[in-house]
């Protein structure tokens, strides 16, 4: 249950990450004059694929060490 628990956060927290990502992006490469807006949504955007990588990891990590625990006993 705490892996569906981080999973979930995970998913979240990366959805609104990606979310305002791609709305900086959009503003600074359509709307703004200013170029460093598109940067930061870039940024942000690849922040958020991280966020959401990282959490798999760990998650399938977690996983991963309770079946060799369980293998073991």
């Amino acid at each position: 249950m705490n892996n569906a628990k981080m999973l979930r956060a995970t998913k979240y927290v990366g959805a609104i990450i990606l979310f305002a990502g791609i709305t900086m992006f959009i503003y600074g490469f359509f709307v703004s004059d200013y170029s460093y807006i598109t940067g930061i949504g870039i940024g942000t955007v690849m922040g958020a694929v991280f966020i959401f990588l990282m959490g798999i990891f760990f998650v399938a990590t977690e996983e991963m060490n309770d079946r060799r625990k369980k293998k073991e006993n």
